[in-house]
């Protein structure tokens, strides 16, 4: 097929189109200025059609790294008896990946103005399998650990990447089914993860588990071959060094500094990590206010509608990031299940955001964004709490029922979070704020493994256990929801008709009568 720059084509409405309806019709089209219709394209042309192709390709990439991510947690406490190591050890392994896109994905979006959208997410893939590769022949943590970030160095570039063709491709109006479209498929991931995971650590090698990902793979480079445009920036700025050296910096010892004090015997060394995290951080602040195209533009949280999603949304990941790491060491440490029985159990939290996905474009059409944060927050948050109180005398059909609530509540919210921060971004920003919301999503998700893993640790030394007990576990949900519970504040401060336009409820005006 031939290669077409997808935004020159003037019938196709992109996020370009932002807005249109008060610019009288002109808006950037691949970095220049175009005249566009400003009515929308009628239901089933090709316009709608390619985006939601685009939107199932994309999540293809998204589904291999669910996958991936569920299946290795269901694996740790085996692993850990292999690699003779205590189970909240292998937190570093999670915590490396997405130590890796917290570092790499600000550079993505320049990699992807400067040489292609395709170009970046075929060596995201490539990256991603062969940190795969290495992972499944690992044979310690150290090895592991490096294994897992360099496949977080491809998944650096898959995810922010394959969301900012997306936001090139959709009309402002067509947000929100656009971003259901993309997240179905990878919401697959984790409903066949837990399950598979268990299997195979059970039944064959948990090595098997990194394996998989090669055939998932090699059909997505086959995918975005054929249908993923050359997208890029006509004039991107220079990739910012010093800036790109600071903020990793920042962010590397700041999460890895996070995650050590929740070992033994490791609190000096974390506390001089975190102070170095802390330096590099307002020395980068200290850049950006200077550099004139920093590689973390944080300029962007003066739009209200993307602060507010950042910092509410960063609230929330915390405890998102928390509940994939504790909920399967809970049910095979404190409840003494095997890893295939506690992966049958943790896809209900799967299938609960599959069901959400349907419904999220008439809730926020209904409800409005911020009334729809706001309640929906509070339910999802309170379902957590409720895991603090699972026991092994629980019916397995009650758990599966709260987990299943919970990922149904939870997915919206997300869901909600991932539009909004966008409603108010110029398209020439989108790079920009995609990197940026990208950096903090991930950040936010590594630092709810080492809350959690440093709540188990809190609740050990009480007790001067070498393995965490139920009463542990209980502390550590409750620590998590807490923090959820906090976004609320931020949720409140929302605009009341902040996101009408995306979630369809706005009305163009009616002209003036004479």
């Amino acid at each position: 097929m031939t290669e077409r720059r997808p935004m020159l084509r003037p019938r196709r409405r992109g996020l370009a189109s932002i807005n249109a309806e008060i610019r009288d019709g002109i808006v950037p089209a691949a970095g220049r200025l175009a005249r566009v219709p400003t009515t929308p394209a009628p239901a089933g042309t090709a316009a709608q059609r390619n985006y939601r192709t685009i939107a199932l390709i994309i999540a293809f990439a998204f589904f291999m790294e669910q996958m991936d991510a569920t299946i290795l947690a269901t694996a740790l406490p085996t692993m850990g008896r292999e690699f003779h190591v205590p189970p909240t050890h292998l937190a570093s392994a999670l915590t490396s990946y997405l130590l890796a896109l917290a570092i790499f994905i600000p550079a993505s979006g320049r990699m992807a103005d400067r040489f292609g959208a395709k170009t970046v997410f075929r060596l995201a893939i490539v990256l991603f399998l062969t940190g795969s590769v290495m992972c499944g022949q690992a044979h310690n943590l150290p090895f592991l650990v490096i294994s897992r970030f360099i496949q977080g160095t491809g998944g650096a570039m898959m995810v922010p990447v394959g969301r900012l063709v997306l936001l090139r491709s959709v009309a402002k109006e067509d947000m929100v089914n656009a971003m259901s479209w993309l997240i179905i498929p990878s919401l697959i991931g984790p409903i066949i993860g837990p399950p598979l995971g268990g299997y195979i650590v059970t039944f064959l090698n948990w090595r098997w588990i990194f394996y998989l990902n090669i055939p998932v793979g090699l059909l997505g480079i086959v995918l975005v071959t054929k249908f993923i445009g050359q997208v890029r920036g006509e004039a991107p700025a220079a990739m910012d060094l010093p800036g790109f050296f600071l903020s990793g910096a920042s962010l590397g010892c700041l999460l890895f500094g996070f995650e050590m004090s929740s070992r033994p015997g490791e609190l000096h060394r974390a506390l001089v990590l975190i102070a170095i995290g802390l330096a590099s951080g307002g020395l980068y602040i200290f850049h950006a206010r200077r550099a004139a195209a920093p590689i973390l533009d944080l300029t962007l949280m003066r739009v209200q509608t993307f602060r507010l999603s950042v910092i509410a949304g960063s609230l929330t990941r915390i405890t998102q990031g928390a509940q994939p790491f504790l909920l399967p060491l809970m049910l095979q440490l404190g409840f003494g299940m095997t890893a295939a029985e506690s992966g049958t159990i943790t896809i209900a939290a799967a299938v609960g955001s599959l069901g959400m996905k349907w419904l999220a474009p008439w809730a926020l059409k209904t409800f409005g964004f911020r009334n729809s944060l706001v309640v929906n927050g509070l339910i999802a948050t309170g379902g957590y709490a409720v895991c603090a109180a699972f026991r092994p005398d629980w019916p397995v059909w009650a758990i599966f029922g709260v987990l299943t609530a919970c990922g149904f509540f939870m997915s919206f919210q997300f869901t909600a979070y991932n539009t909004i921060a966008y409603d108010e971004i110029d398209p020439e920003r989108m790079s920009s704020a995609t990197s940026f919301y990208a950096t903090f999503q991930q950040l936010m998700l590594s630092l709810g493994i080492c809350v959690g893993a440093g709540a188990l640790r809190i609740g050990m030394l009480a007790t001067h256990a070498t393995t965490p007990a139920l009463p542990d576990f209980t502390l550590a949900f409750l620590v998590v929801t807490a923090i959820s519970a906090a976004a609320t504040i931020w949720h409140l401060k929302f605009a009341p008709d902040a996101g009408d336009r995306l979630a369809g409820r706005a009305q163009v005006p009616a002209p003036a009568k004479a």
